[in-house]
């Protein structure tokens, strides 16, 4: 099983499917191959890979199946001293005012974090850019500035540590991560189980209602 996705999707949301697959199928090996969400979409369309899973751009390819897997929201990390850290509901003109730690424009929704503030006129200052939700959170714990990293890169942050996360989905709003296939290509049924494991939106019922999916053609 090859598998097309951006490293959060890889660190953060894989793992569990991925072992639930191997005790499925002892025998199918698993490849991930990681990179940015059009190079997610090119390895698909090469048939390098059977199955992509990222936030951005999947949808706008024509030659691909999409269907939405989950949804996610973007949080605020800070150190536990900082003064955002007593903030419950941070505003847009609180952030901007801070220097910014967070993704590459071309990751995990970065673009909706830019038009949020572009709308309120605000340009904040964003000191230091990665695609990896864990260097973003070792710069946050160095004091280099306060974090926006994806929801599911902070679920084993334990109340009382030394980091303080806050959602702002309320300020940029929700994000879909979708898993995508080659249109016409022929997917195996551990392909299908696998996408399964993924997400309960993620039936084999809901993929063949799906308008683009006639063209999928399941193997055993």
């Amino acid at each position: 099983l090859s598998i097309a996705t951006t490293h959060t999707q890889a660190r953060y949301v894989l793992p569990e499917p991925v072992a639930l697959l191997r005790r499925r199928y002892p025998k199918v090996n698993v490849s991930l191959h990681q990179g940015t969400p059009e190079q997610v979409a090119q390895m698909l369309l090469e048939e390098h890979a059977d199955i992509g899973l990222a936030t951005e751009s999947l949808a706008g390819f024509d030659e691909l199946v999409t269907l939405p897997c989950y949804s996610w929201q973007h949080m605020l990390v800070v150190p536990a001293a900082h003064v955002l850290a007593s903030v419950e509901r941070p505003t847009l003109e609180q952030l901007a005012a801070e220097p910014l730690v967070s993704y590459h424009p071309s990751f995990t929704g970065r673009g909706r974090i830019d038009a949020a503030f572009a709308r309120a006129r605000l340009k904040p200052e964003v000191v230091l850019e990665a695609i990896d939700s864990d260097v973003i959170k070792t710069y946050v714990r160095l004091g280099l500035g306060v974090g926006i990293v994806a929801e599911m890169a902070v679920r084993d942050e334990a109340a009382g540590g030394e980091l303080v996360v806050r959602p702002l989905g309320y300020l940029f709003g929700q994000n879909v991560s979708r898993v995508a296939f080659k249109r016409g290509a022929y997917l195996r049924n551990f392909v299908y189980t696998f996408a399964e494991l993924l997400s309960e939106r993620l039936t084999r019922a809901l993929i063949l209602r799906d308008t683009h999916a006639e063209n999928l053609l399941w193997l055993p």
